[in-house]
């Protein structure tokens, strides 16, 4: 399995990673949505962990663009903000996880599984 891990603050990147790498064959980085097309495109990555709030294209966007063009793409949402109305428009976009980064154990359950 591979994994791309769209994140732009470097400390929970390297979190992340640690977290996932006895689970994964490969894992993929890039620290902003406007970056994630491409190298999911170019690699089909198994899961795409995905935070919301980058400095150039957003995870939401991101997500959007990903889906439209790979509608069988799986994305989880991986993110400080539990909310409600964030949740609704990660799902709208075609996030398949939400993830609050408190619970961050929770993407190891999602990738076991």
């Amino acid at each position: 399995m591979t994994i791309l891990i769209v994140e732009d603050n470097a400390e929970m990147l390297r979190t992340i990673c640690e977290l996932t790498v006895d689970l994964v064959d490969g894992i993929f980085e890039c620290a902003d949505g406007s970056e994630a097309f491409a190298i999911y495109s170019e690699e089909l990555p198994d899961w795409v962990l995905m935070d919301i709030e980058m400095k150039i294209v957003d995870g939401i966007s991101a997500t959007r663009q990903i889906i439209s063009a790979f509608p069988a793409a799986r994305i989880a949402i991986v993110t400080g903000y539990d909310d409600d109305d964030l949740r609704e428009i990660a799902f709208a976009a075609g996030a398949s996880e939400y993830i609050v980064k408190e619970n961050l154990l929770e993407v190891r359950r999602l990738l076991a599984n």
